[in-house]
């Protein structure tokens, strides 16, 4: 079944997909796709717990890096959720994030400048920033797409019906 151009998992509205946000450093983004993993709000697993198999998300990197580098604000990466299983992951020693398995699309980098007035959860509002502050939001499958069209340019409407 498709809805405007989407897969939907079920019928039943209630089983259709969701559209996520997880804000991350553009380098931690970087490992993220090239692995085939989310990781968001440093490892937290209530974040990753709150998506399932079908779901989308796309990253949004304030920054460069972590700690410093330079700014950024841009969407880095867009991918679907594989499966149901969060996992911890033994980073270092003393580092053991959780991690769910993604399958990231190759896409191209996106300033969200050029979308502020397009989307929802930004549109009119000076401090829009301030909804990124918690590492994860829920957004609309309207304000999806609008960034998913920047992101995957022609191939997009090919990309989401897996």
């Amino acid at each position: 079944m498709e809805q405007d151009g989407l897969a939907v998992v079920a019928s039943d509205p209630l089983e259709q997909r969701r559209y996520w946000i997880g804000v991350v450093s553009e380098a931690h983004v970087r490992l993220g796709v090239e692995e085939g993993f989310a990781q968001l709000c440093h490892g937290k697993e209530a974040a990753l717990k709150r998506m399932r198999a079908g779901d989308w998300l796309i990253y949004y990197s304030p920054r460069t890096e972590m700690n410093g580098g330079e700014a950024l604000q841009a969407f880095t990466a867009i991918g679907q959720v594989i499966d149901d299983r969060v996992y911890p992951h033994q980073m270092s020693e003393t580092f053991i994030p959780f991690r769910r398995d993604v399958r990231f699309l190759p896409c191209q980098t996106v300033k969200i400048a050029d979308l502020l007035d397009d989307l929802t959860f930004t549109s009119g509002k000076r401090n829009w920033g301030y909804s990124f502050r918690f590492g994860q939001i829920k957004i609309s499958q309207a304000d999806f797409l609008a960034i998913a069209t920047k992101m995957l340019g022609e191939s997009m409407e090919e990309a989401l019906k897996t």
